[in-house]
């Protein structure tokens, strides 16, 4: 597994299916001590100083998950350490005489990994496909025998049959039994029911911990729920994303970053030197004098420089800043950015546009902080998430995050307020807007979210990334799921950064921005993809505050035109609506954009 889809997709508390076994990540208590393991230490000053006030924890470190050497020379280092997972398994032979019928078993139960029958043949075994949790990151197996006797408090100790019939592999066709044959076959529909479960008491197979009692905000006991291991809803990392962006003294942050944790206790100059004589120490700040790694270290620990304002914020302000050029364009470069010129006179199609930038040179922090299980808590407009959200625990102890940076290339599009100002003076506009405040109230009133439906903008801009976005995987050769976006909505202006950070068999350097070499084709086409879909005119009727389908987070929204992989998306797909960018088939009058 890359590192990348350890954190986020496969980080601790992930299940897992390997070859042979089905595992449980373990907690980073298990991955041992980042130091000695000689982890690759990843420095974001602005992302970490952020976490270190959220979980409350000084002095955070993030750290790469561990590799493996390579094969073909070094001594393999060890990974992660991971638990098995589920417990219980199903034989794949059926018994003899019962098709379909097949013996449901613990792992005591088995010998060298296979189950012996009665007449001593032995047969293999797959784990069973289903477990229980909460929403709030709990997992635990099934009471199988409590189940299949009807929660009843005696249990006969008989052997449990596992039986599935018809063909749709549906919780219908699929029951559990007892031998005693003093309750009927049990299906596992039942098991979605409230309450069937049971009662979830904190327990965290991946920490190899319980937490107690598990209760709700209102201090109700939380039920367990069934949970199919290998589905989309069993595990949702938490990712905060920080965009490196050039800082006063960068070089030299950069460089103590890297090499923080061996001389961070370095109070003098010849401390400072006796960890120079490290080889990593010198390869990382041997052309820094001593004086400013000194006084480096310092401003480090006093906690100052680092920007106050929210991470989107500081980002949008870089680049509308940027005149010409931004940045060095060298190989240990984070950030490097130059105006693609607009041709003159403007195009109709691009005059909504203040400046479009190719970023050459990006790098992407992202930290891993937490999970859930059933339901993904996405964060809002400013990337900030609901702290109210209880997450899934990473370590018993927490010191340490895992993160991993990506260096790719992008395109920024940037907006004037002013331009977005007077498109919301629209009546069509002002129509739509509190379509989606009537929706966002209908859909938060349930979660208990108090926030504010998004901006009418912010809406709009998501929608046009995502048409630019798979206009741009068409033209450049990277895949849609491997280019993300990043959307800012503010008071000085707005902005929609598109970028990649998988520069492998996904697509080569330079796609993306040489896709601006023909930016009026690549809006146009863009805007052509959001005036028609397959599911028209269906889609483009759509409203935000249809009571019917309770969609509310979607307009004219579908996977036919605007929805995109989960792994591009930095709202999961919800906030979506073409008719706000471009005319459809409806005929609103709200489109941002006049194509004719």
């Amino acid at each position: 597994m890359r590192r990348s889809q350890i954190v986020g997709g496969a980080g601790p508390g992930a299940m897992l299916d390997l070859p042979r076994h089905a595992v449980i990540v373990s907690g980073l208590d298990e991955w041992g001590n980042p130091q000695e393991r000689q982890f690759e230490r990843i420095d974001d000053e602005r992302v970490r100083s952020r976490l270190e006030k959220k979980l409350q924890l000084p002095g955070l470190q993030l750290y790469s998950p561990p590799a493996e050497g390579d094969t073909f020379g070094q001594t393999l280092k060890p990974g992660l350490t991971v638990w098995q997972f589920p417990e219980w398994f199903v034989t794949q032979a059926s018994l003899e005489g019962r098709p379909g019928v097949r013996p449901l078993v613990h792992r005591r139960s088995l010998q060298h990994g296979q189950y012996l029958d009665d007449d001593g043949k032995k047969h293999k075994v797959v784990p069973v496909r289903f477990v229980r949790a909460c929403k709030n990151g709990h997992l635990d197996d099934i009471d199988w025998a409590r189940f299949a006797h009807r929660e009843n408090a005696v249990r006969c100790g008989r052997r449990l049959l596992w039986t599935e019939r018809g063909a749709s592999s549906d919780f219908v066709d699929m029951f559990v039994e007892c031998e005693c044959a003093q309750f009927p076959a049990r299906s596992l529909i039942e098991a979605t029911k409230p309450g069937i479960l049971g009662r979830c008491f904190g327990k965290r197979p991946w920490l190899n911990d319980e937490e107690g009692a598990c209760v709700a905000k209102d201090g109700t006991p939380v039920d367990l729920r069934l949970l199919v291991r290998h589905a989309s809803n069993a595990y949702f990392g938490i990712i905060e994303r920080s965009i490196s962006i050039p800082e006063p003294e960068q070089e030299l942050r950069e460089a103590v970053g890297k090499v923080y944790d061996l001389i961070m206790n370095a109070e003098d100059e010849g401390l400072l030197n006796y960890e120079r004589k490290k080889p990593v120490v010198q390869a990382a700040i041997g052309r820094f004098s001593n004086a400013v790694v000194l006084a480096e270290l310092q401003r480090r620990k006093d906690g100052q420089g680092v920007d106050p304002r929210k991470q989107k914020y500081a980002e949008l302000d870089t680049f509308l800043a940027v005149k010409g050029q931004e940045g060095v364009n060298n190989s240990r470069s984070t950030f490097f950015a130059r105006e693609q010129p607009l041709a003159a006179p403007r195009p109709k199609i691009l005059e909504p546009f203040s400046k479009v930038l190719k970023v050459e040179r990006l790098r992407e922090v992202s930290v891993m902080r937490g999970f859930t299980r059933f339901e993904a808590p996405s964060p809002d407009i400013d990337g900030e998430l609901d702290l109210d959200v209880r997450l899934g625990a990473l370590a018993r102890d927490l010191k340490w995050l895992p993160a991993v940076e990506n260096r790719g290339e992008g395109l920024f599009f940037g907006f004037e307020r002013t331009t977005l100002n007077e498109w919301l003076k629209k009546p069509a506009v002002k129509a739509r807007k509190e379509q989606l405040r009537a929706a966002w109230d209908a859909w938060a009133r349930p979660r208990g979210i108090k926030k504010e439906a998004p901006p009418i903008e912010y809406v709009m801009l998501h929608s046009l990334s995502h048409l630019l976005l798979t206009q741009l995987s068409l033209d450049c050769g990277y895949s849609a799921s491997s280019i993300r976006e990043r959307i800012y909505v503010e008071e000085k202006g707005a902005g929609i950064l598109l970028h990649t950070g998988t520069p492998d068999a996904e697509g080569t350097l330079g796609g993306l921005v040489n896709a601006a070499r023909d930016l009026e084709g690549l809006v146009r086409g863009a805007l052509e993809l959001g005036a028609f879909c397959s599911n028209d005119p269906v889609c483009s009727q759509h409203r935000f505050d249809d009571v019917h389908e309770e969609r509310f987070l979607h307009g004219a929204a579908c996977h036919g035109c605007v929805l995109l992989p989960e792994t591009s998306c930095e709202m999961r797909n919800d906030l979506l609506d073409r008719a706000l960018v471009v005319e459809t088939v409806d005929s609103l009058g709200c489109e941002f954009f006049e194509t004719a």
